[in-house]
């Protein structure tokens, strides 16, 4: 019998993702599989459970939430022989859909972790610190309304990040980055620039829509200073991944990629990271994720 550790996100979806837990534990458990569920009262508290259920080498840890539990998972699983199975139960599930994993439908992946197969995936390593990320790392225009959003108690939901764009565009301007693209140095004003592991962010923006998971390489997008109605009018295109044809974007892809600029703090897979300077370093085949046989 195989021996599944479920990280659980009491949280995820403000609450109401646990009403999918039990179908989806029926279902793993209904698939041969012995059970077991953790979950912590803080985050430190479920990746040191994490941690230590990893190094009892079980068949799988299994993380039931969004991109952000899947991030923290990561952070046990990343350079292991554990594989990572993803239930997506958030409101934003990039990194199940970027890797194959059904992001809307969490029984069929439940299905995938209990009779699917292995995915060698890549994975981004931060310094300083040492941390891991598998989706999309920001810092910029996004990661200030990120910082604006979650110092709000209110509105619930999307509605303060709506606002907090809102509050962050009467006082934005450019930012000087310094960019180390490969050992290149580049220096360059822009709105935002991404780190891209995968191809969307932020519940369906399609940030760097050619990113691969397992290319090898870490797709850099930099969007140059902008007025703000040009910006406006650009950004919007990104959950089609039409902004890639603007003037002002440039995509390149790299393997380390060091960013450097004032006040800036950077999200990765939506968490905060912390403040720059920073170095992402793509680590092929760092993580071994769980998919349906027929998205290979």
């Amino acid at each position: 019998m195989r021996r599944l550790t479920v990280l659980v996100n009491p949280a995820a979806r403000g609450g109401r993702g646990l009403r999918l837990l039990g179908p989806v534990l029926t279902r793993l458990r209904e698939g041969g599989c012995e059970v077991t569920v953790l979950t912590g009262t803080s985050a430190d508290e479920a990746l040191a459970l994490a941690r230590t259920a990893v190094a009892a080498a079980p068949d799988a840890l299994v993380a039931f939430g969004g991109d952000g539990l899947v991030h923290l998972a990561l952070q046990a699983v990343a350079g292991t022989d554990v594989p990572l199975g993803i239930i997506p139960a958030g409101t934003g599930n990039d990194i199940a859909d970027a890797v194959g994993v059904p992001h809307k439908d969490p029984l069929r992946a439940a299905d995938a972790v209990t009779g699917g197969t292995v995915r060698m995936i890549d994975a981004a390593r931060i310094t300083p610190g040492g941390r891991w990320f598998a989706g999309v790392l920001a810092c910029g225009f996004d990661s200030r309304v990120n910082e604006r959003a979650n110092r709000k108690t209110w509105p619930p939901g999307m509605a303060k990040y709506l606002l907090a764009v809102a509050e962050e565009l009467r006082s934005f301007a450019p930012i000087p980055f310094t960019l180390t693209l490969d050992g290149e140095r580049v220096t360059q004003e822009a709105m935002l620039v991404a780190v891209a592991n995968t191809r969307s962010y932020g519940a369906g923006m399609r940030i760097c829509p050619d990113a691969r998971p397992d290319d090898g390489l870490l797709d850099v997008l930099v969007l140059g200073a902008l007025p703000k109605t040009a910006f406006l009018r650009t950004f919007p295109g990104v959950y089609r991944g039409t902004h890639t044809a603007h003037p002002a974007v440039r995509i390149v892809r790299v393997r380390s990629v060091t960013l450097d600029a004032p006040d800036v703090i950077a999200y990765a897979d939506g968490e905060r990271v912390g403040p720059a300077p920073l170095t992402c370093e793509v680590v092929p085949g760092a993580v071994r994720v769980l998919t349906p046989r027929s998205t290979l």
